[in-house]
């Protein structure tokens, strides 16, 4: 039997964040007299992603749809209090219930107009997850070199030991890193995670890439330009909780503050006409929306705005030092014009439960882009910023400007270029995001509460609304060569 109690997850966030913990033994006396042979963990819930697995959504199921993943995002972050305050397993029967009934309506949304997804029906139910399980089957994937597409083929070589990530020493991590400083105290962090082994010196990475993921392909038949878009740095505040990729028409559909840089109209309620129609930032005359979750410094700093304290998302938000947007080629050959409004997400904001198998963000220092980390956050030394790198995906199935899932009608590359059957190269859009970070102060990503702020969760978001003419003159710079800006 399983035996609920609550612990402090002292790792996930010096706020008294709780978690469960359970103890497993075949009865009350055999877990009691087996102290000392079973081991007491902390959990966070994990569901099966139902937008992750959605085809075909119709015209008159987007809006239904995107109620229903945002309604089911909210459950489990309920839940996830729930279970923090000391309900222990016992939330799991309710959560279900909850979306059973959502999930159903979205199946009904569907059916009217497309087949019935009745493989839907079978994802309410959630489980607990060892939060020392790490992001996904594999637990700790920060040192994996770029194999599994987490940014793309640009460094396809495997490092030895699996990249040797060594002396880690969460006791640089100050001021909220939860971690004990020089003198022994416990630091202040955010409710739910980080934890101080999300953390790392860069000093102590060794390097993994043969090329930071921002450089463009060379050699043999490679695209070699490259087009790089000035779209500021997000000083005017475009900031929401919305996602107009995933759910659109729902307000703090999110769940986590965005940052954004571009068209000036973007948020829930911006459908195409709108975008095409609005000012932007960027200096060419891109309208093309790009936004990020926000890193916020963990100082404790709560928020009270849609997407940030009440959703478990608590510190300053750090404005850019630099955000540069830059377009590159294929190493297999030309790459063809992106359709306008082609829709494209890269990484996994649940990747901490669902596995690192859409996780694609890359954390380093400058300076330091030769060591890329996947699910670690950098320490970088006395100078160097903070980079987040989003290497997005660059083929295209030549038909859909978006999917079910908002994936599947992009892929990428494989290590030499080629795109998958059906699929042809596009220009890749790499989104290179750079922080002032003070040194020993910790930071984390807006993320879902039970995601636990973990880096693996770290995304990106574009749509492109260039002009034709713009997107015809991205093509030729970088299919002939050349550097243009």
């Amino acid at each position: 039997m399983l035996i609920g109690a609550t612990a402090l997850l002292l790792g996930g966030g010096g706020l008294a964040a709780y978690a469960t913990t359970a103890l497993a033994g075949n009865s009350t006396q055999d877990a009691m007299a087996g102290h000392s042979q079973h081991t007491a963990s902390a959990f966070t819930l994990s569901c099966p992603d139902v937008g992750e697995r959605l085809r075909q959504v119709p015209r008159s199921a987007k809006l239904p749809v995107s109620k229903g993943l945002s309604a089911l995002d909210k459950q489990v972050h309920d839940a996830y209090h729930k279970m923090m305050g000391g309900s222990g397993d016992s939330v799991l029967n309710g959560l279900k219930t909850q979306r059973a009934k959502t999930i159903k309506m979205m199946v009904t949304a569907i059916s009217k107009d497309a087949k019935r997804p009745g493989y839907l029906l079978k994802m309410s139910g959630c489980t607990m997850k060892p939060v020392n399980e790490g992001a996904g089957a594999g637990g700790n994937d920060s040192t994996k070199s770029v194999q599994d597409g987490w940014y793309q083929g640009q460094t396809q070589n495997q490092t030895q030991d699996g990249g040797q990530v060594q002396g880690q020493d969460p006791g640089q991590v100050q001021d909220g890193g939860q971690a004990q400083d020089q003198n022994g105290g416990q630091q202040q962090g955010q409710p739910g995670g980080p934890s101080p082994d999300d953390f790392v010196d860069i000093n102590n990475v060794q390097p993994n890439a043969d090329a930071p993921p921002f450089a463009a392909p060379q050699g043999g038949n490679a695209s070699t330009g490259t087009f790089t878009t000035e779209c500021g740095r997000n000083e005017d505040g475009h900031f929401n909780s919305d996602n107009v990729i995933v759910t659109p028409g729902v307000s703090n559909g999110a769940h986590h503050t965005h940052d954004y840089v571009g068209n000036k109209a973007t948020d829930a309620f911006a459908n195409d006409n709108k975008l095409a129609a609005s000012d932007t930032t960027c200096d060419n005359g891109d309208q093309s929306t790009h936004y990020w979750p926000v890193l916020r410094k963990l100082d404790g700093n709560a928020e009270q705005k849609p997407g940030a304290a009440q959703d478990a998302n608590v510190g300053t938000t750090l404005t850019p030092a630099t955000v540069t947007l830059t377009f590159r080629g294929s190493q297999s050959g030309e790459v063809r014009a992106m359709p306008r409004f082609l829709k494209i997400i890269t990484g996994d904001a649940k990747a901490f439960t669902n596995g690192t198998k859409n996780a694609n963000a890359s954390w380093s220092c400058t300076g330091f882009e030769d060591r890329q980390l996947k699910d670690k956050y950098p320490l970088c030394p006395q100078g160097s910023q903070v980079v987040r790198t989003f290497a997005f995906q660059n083929c295209w199935n030549g038909r859909d400007i978006d999917s079910g899932n908002h994936r599947d009608h992009m892929a990428f590359s494989d290590q030499n270029g080629n795109c998958p059957q059906g699929f042809q190269a596009v220009p890749q859009l790499v989104q290179r995001i750079t922080y002032d970070v003070p040194q020993g102060q910790s930071f984390a990503v807006d993320s879902f509460p039970e995601q636990l702020h973990k880096p693996v969760t770290d995304h990106g978001d574009f749509i492109n609304v260039m002009p034709d003419n713009l997107m015809s003159k991205a093509v030729d710079c970088i299919n002939n060569g050349q550097e243009c800006t």
